[in-house]
């Protein structure tokens, strides 16, 4: 897999403009796969961005990883052709359910953490990784809800799947922040288990307080908690590249760039805590 590095921002059509007259960065892109066409032509901000040069990743939220069903053909098909036409770095999806018989849920839905459901998704994931032209990234999941009598830690979880795929993470920290805080996931020791060879990269969003339970919105400016979960994965691990998603109420320019370079920062205290310990 190619390197990623530095901060990126989530492609949207939205953010096409700022994207496509910043001077500086972004280092990377993520596409959302479900807003491309794979025969169609492609939004001509991205296809400038691609001839500058800034990386992109291709991110996928229908593939259905945590079906008892195999991944669909033709939607593999899709996701190839369209990491092919993007000359995509990877492709990410998530650890989640989202259909059965034909019916989709509308939302990425959390799995069992059982063996039986490591089984399955390590069968769906190799399968995946078999159709795809690049590598494959998997991201954890926020949800509002948990299966009864997990037998799996978060952090056990994650590790499993890790051990029985060739797939990369994508560890999203501000889904990390939304479980701990709804679920009690010990998100000190998720971060402990995430081995630095596999890390493709680190997903960081906004997200609000609502009767009693945080939302991972995408919508809203990224809170405490996921910038210190960045900074203290990168004083455990080094550099790691950093991207910020947002989907919806779309702040102005000086402030989107504003809560960019509040990442960067937090990057940077976490490599300089890197640095330290190496050197003691």
């Amino acid at each position: 897999m190619k390197t990623l590095g530095g901060v990126g921002l989530g492609w949207r059509r939205q953010l096409a403009h700022y994207l496509d007259t910043r001077e500086e960065g972004p280092d990377f892109v993520e596409v959302l796969a479900e807003h491309l066409d794979a025969e169609g032509p492609l939004p001509v901000p991205l296809v400038r961005l691609k001839e500058r040069g800034v990386p992109v990743v291709l991110h996928a939220v229908s593939l259905g990883l945590g079906s008892a069903e195999r991944p669909e053909p033709r939607r593999l098909a899709w996701l190839a052709r369209l990491a092919e036409r993007l000359g995509a770095v990877c492709v990410s999806e998530h650890l989640a359910f989202v259909r059965a018989g034909g019916v989709e849920s509308g939302h990425l839905l959390p799995l069992p953490r059982t063996g039986e459901m490591l089984e399955i998704l390590a069968e769906n994931v190799r399968e995946a990784e078999a159709a795809l032209p690049v590598p494959l990234a998997l991201e954890n999941v926020a949800s509002l809800f948990e299966w009864p009598e997990p037998g799996l830690s978060e952090a056990q979880f994650l590790s499993g799947v890790l051990e029985r795929t060739g797939a990369r993470l994508l560890l999203d920290v501000a889904n990390l922040h939304a479980n701990a805080l709804n679920h009690g996931t010990d998100a000190r020791e998720v971060l402990a288990a995430v081995p630095r060879e596999r890390l493709a990269y680190v997903h960081v969003a906004g997200g609000v307080r609502r009767g009693g339970l945080y939302h991972d919105t995408h919508a809203h400016p990224v809170p405490e908690g996921p910038l210190e979960l960045l900074e203290s994965l990168v004083a455990r691990l080094g550099p790691v590249p950093a991207l910020l998603e947002r989907d919806d109420h779309f702040p102005s320019a000086d402030v989107l760039t504003a809560e960019l370079e509040v990442m960067r920062e937090a990057l940077a205290r976490g490599e300089a805590r890197w640095r330290e310990a190496r050197a003691a």
